[in-house]
């Protein structure tokens, strides 16, 4: 049995029914694996940057379980942007990249295989350009390359999926912008442009399974048979809600 090691944030976390609709992509990548071949160990939490995430003794604890032939899927860069809070704050030229380092050593010195996956995109990037992960992304790409790693850009393939639907399409259909009088955990509503509903989790946890395929060998190893399938049917989701947004514009 081989085991997927989630090390991330809250658009990663394995929700409850508490906070639905609200769930992490981590907990919908079950969806493309084999089934009773591979399990995926989420230990993904919110607010973690990969200073905290370290700081918390969380990667002390994959370190214990982790084995070989085991992954490491790594995903950051959401907190550790927050330079007005110390606890969690990674320079993108310097302290990140030394945390993803330590990660991919975790996996490495287990015997696992490590993949750094660059930050989901926020919603509203293009109409806020503070929202964009630029620094913390390149930081990603950069640290993959340099440490030969296996690389999987999510905020490249994320940023053209919202681009290609429309921010407010994609911030009611993917992301946690919902009405009110809904659900029981959000009787106000929402405008989050940062976190995911299921139809979101599901479709860019899609990106990583595609992400996976291309990296082929034993990355794609880890998909179940039938996976093109659900990312044909995550596609012809995403049409409709852009088609349906189309017709209001008209």
């Amino acid at each position: 049995m081989t085991t997927i090691y989630w090390a991330g944030d809250s658009t990663v976390k394995q929700n409850s029914i508490v906070t639905y609709p609200q769930t992490g992509l981590g907990q919908m990548l079950d969806r493309y694996t084999r089934l009773r071949e591979v399990i995926v160990a989420n230990h993904a939490e919110n607010g973690r940057s990969t200073k905290q995430f370290i700081d918390e003794g969380r990667l002390a604890r994959i370190y214990d379980r982790i084995t070989k032939g085991d992954f490491l899927f790594i995903q950051f860069g959401h907190n550790d942007e927050k330079i007005e809070d110390p606890a969690r704050y990674a320079d993108p030229k310097s302290d990140f990249p030394v945390n993803l380092e330590k990660f991919v050593n975790v996996a490495r010195n287990k015997g696992a295989y490590p993949v750094l996956i660059t930050p989901l995109t926020r919603c509203r990037f293009r109409s806020n350009e503070k929202l964009r992960h630029d620094a913390w992304a390149q930081a990603v790409r950069d640290t993959a390359k340099r440490l030969d790693v296996a690389l999987i850009d999510l905020t490249a393939m994320s940023e053209a999926l919202v681009d290609g639907m429309g921010e407010e399409n994609a911030a009611t259909s993917l992301y946690m912008s919902i009405p009110a009088g809904v659900y029981p955990a959000y009787p106000d509503g929402l405008t989050d442009g940062t976190h995911l509903q299921p139809l979101g989790a599901m479709t860019f946890a899609g990106l990583i399974a595609k992400g996976l395929y291309e990296l082929g060998g034993v990355y794609a190893q880890l998909l179940c048979d039938g996976y093109e399938q659900w990312l044909a049917h995550d596609a012809q989701q995403i049409a409709a809600i852009q088609e349906e947004g189309a017709d209001e514009r008209r």
